[in-house]
């Protein structure tokens, strides 16, 4: 059997739409204990739902289920401080640096407090279980990636088979790591929102930024076919709109994070498709002679039928107070700043709304999907 990846983008609270996909896959295996994907690769908060997938790995079943526990049950409080004690510091640190910045001489370092998710992952996940599941078999590698704010490289750490090797490429690296939870914090820094984390030599934020070929670690890491979740339709079909009113700062937000998150990922899906097409018109005899340094990897691609910020303007009120206050400062608390909820919006009912998406639309393609992962 071919060696299978399983690939999860960045998105934020958007990750939830995966954990759908992923429950819909366990019902279409038959609630299997296999793990089906022995390479994992997860940015943003993709990372996290890959590292409990490998943590997990000697059994999918429970795997899956103890990410959709997580969504589930989600809160913003688990991710981010929303109570207004921690909402007032920060905003604090940011008002006394726009006035005072030339007296104290301090930026602040986010927006947002994430500690809290800091501790959940350090309640959720044993690392240690990682070696244990490379060593029996279940899983072959686990690749996390994370862009350095002081060289631009997107480094894909990865905890793997000994014959792994690392890999460099232009502006992207590939190296080994023994994973931890500071490599989940640093993959997931949203930029501006949640603070960077120094890794070995430098600090490090989202590992969707500058990331320009996303697909690339699972192909470094060997393998032949891969399953791509996706957070954002890639083919909408939504025409061109016109709009006299000036965009909000919410709006702009969301429109930048979204070209981090979402566009390189359909960028590179589309170029992998083509690079296909090409190799499917060499000959046979030159492909398996080596010379060419070539060859085919099956893709297949899950994204939502939906549009989510959308989706998310529908359940904005399920945000704490606090929070949809800051929200709503910034114009993001209509349907125009949905984009930004959308990354932002830990509450249940919308990761919940996601959730049932996720399923939806993989159990919607049961018969392409079940055999992609069986072949």
């Amino acid at each position: 059997m071919l060696k299978t990846a399983l690939v999860l983008g960045g998105g934020g609270a958007r990750a939830a739409y995966q954990v759908g996909a992923l429950l819909a896959i366990r019902e279409l295996l038959g609630d299997p204990t296999t793990n089906p994907f022995p390479i994992l690769c997860g940015t943003s908060a993709g990372a996290v739902n890959a590292a409990t997938l490998a943590c997990h790995a000697n059994n999918f079943s429970s795997a899956v289920e103890a990410l959709a526990d997580v969504w589930r049950n989600m809160h913003a409080g688990q991710i981010y401080r929303s109570d207004p004690l921690g909402m007032g510091i920060a905003g604090a640190r940011w008002l006394s640096a726009l006035l005072l910045g030339w007296v104290i001489q301090r930026s602040p370092r986010s927006l947002l407090d994430n500690q809290p998710l800091r501790r959940l992952l350090e309640q959720r996940l044993n690392f240690g279980n990682i070696d244990r599941c490379i060593s029996s078999g279940a899983l072959y590698a686990l690749s996390i990636t994370a862009s350095g704010y002081t060289t631009g490289h997107g480094v894909s750490f990865f905890q793997g088979h000994p014959e792994v090797e690392r890999w460099q490429r232009t502006n992207r690296v590939g190296c080994r790591a023994h994973l931890s939870v500071e490599h989940l914090m640093a993959s997931s820094a949203l930029p501006f929102i949640f603070p960077a984390v120094y890794l070995n030599r430098e600090y490090f934020g989202d590992g969707s930024m500058r990331q320009q070929a996303p697909i690339s670690p699972a192909i470094h890491l060997g393998a032949e076919k891969i399953l791509i979740i996706g957070v954002a339709q890639i083919n909408d079909t939504t025409g061109r709109q016109s709009s006299q009113s000036y965009p909000t700062l919410a709006q702009i937000a969301g429109h930048v994070l979204s070209s981090i998150f979402l566009d390189s990922l359909a960028v590179d899906v589309e170029r992998m498709e083509r690079i296909n097409q090409a190799i499917s018109k060499i000959p046979e005899d030159l492909l398996t002679s080596g010379d060419i340094g070539l060859r085919s990897v099956q893709s297949l691609t899950i994204t939502p039928s939906e549009r989510i910020d959308y989706l998310a303007a529908r359940h904005t009120r399920a945000l704490p107070l606090t929070v949809r206050t800051l929200l709503r400062g910034l114009g993001a608390m209509n349907r125009r700043g949905g984009a930004l909820t959308s990354y932002l919006l830990f509450e249940q009912p919308y990761t919940q709304a996601l959730i049932d998406l996720g399923y939806k639309d993989t159990m919607a393609r049961r018969g392409e999907v079940k055999a992609f992962l069986e072949c």
